[in-house]
C-alpha cells in the first residue's frame, strides 16, 4: 500500500460533487479493484469552535462560550476529522462503489487513551477491502489517529452499496452483543423526539451531506420515504448519554434507518450494551462500550 501525504484536509464540497457525478458509472461488486492508497495528514490540530458545534448537535457537554467543553475529544469525533480523507478515496475514479446512496452499516472504535482536543496529531485513512453483503457490497474504511508516533485512536467502518440481489452472505455483526440486543430490548432510559432538520444540522458540523440525510425529496430518490438520520449521529447521541471510559472499545451496528422527524427510545444496561429503538420496538442501533482490556462501562 502506497502512502500519500497531504498538506491540508481536502475540501469536501468538490469531493462530494465529484463522487455524485461519478456514481452512475460505477460497477460495484465484492471482487472489484479498490484504491490501495493510504492518505496521511500530519500536523493536524482540532478547530475548537467546530468541535463545540459538533458537541452541541450530538448532545455532548460543551462550554457556552463556543469553545470545547472539555479538553478531550468525544470518542466519535476523530471519525469526523477523517471524513474528508475518506471522501477523497471514496469519490475517486478507482473506488468501485457509487458514493450516492452509500449507507454506513457498522463501526468499531478502539481508543487507547483520552485524546486531548489541544493536541497535534497525524491522521491516516485507507480502504481495507470489499466484502459481499446480502444486499450488495460493503467497503471497510480504516481511520487512525497518532500522537508522537503512537496510535491513540482507530476505527473500522463499513459502508454498503445496495445493488440488487447479493449472494446470500449476511453482514458480520460487530460483536455478539449486537445479536443479543437485537433479541432482547434493553431498559429504556430516555426518549428523544428528533426534529426534521437533524440530518442537516449534523451534516453542517460533520461535512457529511449525503442527500439521503438532508431532505425528504432527495431521500426518496434512494428509496427512503423521508430523510434519515446519520448513523454516526445516532451512535454519538447514544454515547453522549451513555458515557465512555478513557481507554475503550465501542462497537455499533446500524440496523434500520431513523426517519426524520421521529421519536426514538434509548436503552442501556449495566453490561455496557446500548440500543436505540423506534415505534413497536423496531431496532435502529445496537452496540456496546467496554473498557479497553475487557472491563465494562455501565
Amino acid at each position: 500500500m502506497s502512502a500519500v501525504t497531504l498538506h491540508s484536509a481536502p475540501a469536501l464540497a468538490p469531493l462530494l460533487a465529484r463522487g455524485a457525478l461519478r456514481s452512475p458509472f460505477k460497477r460495484p461488486g465484492p471482487d472489484a479493484e479498490f484504491p490501495r492508497t493510504r492518505l496521511v495528514l500530519p500536523g493536524l490540530r482540532v478547530d475548537l469552535a467546530k468541535l463545540a458545534a459538533y458537541e452541541r448537535v450530538c448532545g455532548f457537554a460543551a462550554a457556552a462560550d463556543g469553545c470545547a467543553g472539555v479538553d478531550a475529544l468525544p470518542v466519535t469525533y476523530p471519525h469526523v476529522l477523517g471524513f474528508p480523507l475518506a471522501m477523497r478515496l471514496m469519490s475517486g475514479r478507482d473506488f468501485p462503489l457509487p458514493l450516492l446512496g452509500l449507507v454506513h452499516t457498522s463501526i468499531e472504535i478502539v481508543r487507547r487513551a483520552e485524546v486531548p482536543a489541544s493536541g497535534e496529531y497525524e491522521l491516516a485513512v485507507h480502504i481495507d477491502g470489499l466484502a459481499p453483503h446480502r444486499r450488495g457490497t460493503e467497503a471497510t474504511v480504516v481511520t487512525g489517529l497518532r500522537a508522537d508516533g503512537d496510535l491513540v485512536w482507530e476505527s473500522r467502518s463499513t459502508y454498503l452499496s445496495r445493488h440488487g440481489a447479493g449472494d446470500g452472505v449476511a453482514p458480520a455483526a460487530p460483536g455478539a452483543v449486537v445479536r443479543e440486543v437485537e433479541a432482547t430490548p434493553l431498559p429504556v432510559l430516555a426518549e428523544w423526539r428528533l426534529a426534521e432538520d437533524v440530518g442537516r444540522r449534523y451534516g453542517a458540523v460533520s461535512g457529511d451531506r449525503n442527500p439521503i440525510h438532508l431532505h425528504p425529496l432527495t431521500a426518496r430518490l434512494f428509496g427512503f420515504p423521508r430523510a434519515i438520520a446519520h448513523g454516526m449521529w445516532t451512535v454519538a447521541r447514544c454515547l453522549a448519554a451513555h458515557g465512555t471510559p478513557g481507554a475503550a472499545v465501542v462497537r455499533a451496528g446500524f440496523r434500520a434507518p431513523v426517519l426524520l422527524p421521529g421519536a426514538v427510545a434509548y436503552g442501556a444496561d449495566g453490561s455496557g450494551r446500548f440500543d436505540l429503538r423506534g415505534a413497536g420496538g423496531k431496532l435502529h442501533l445496537a452496540g456496546e462500550v467496554r473498557a479497553l482490556g475487557g472491563g465494562v462501562r455501565g
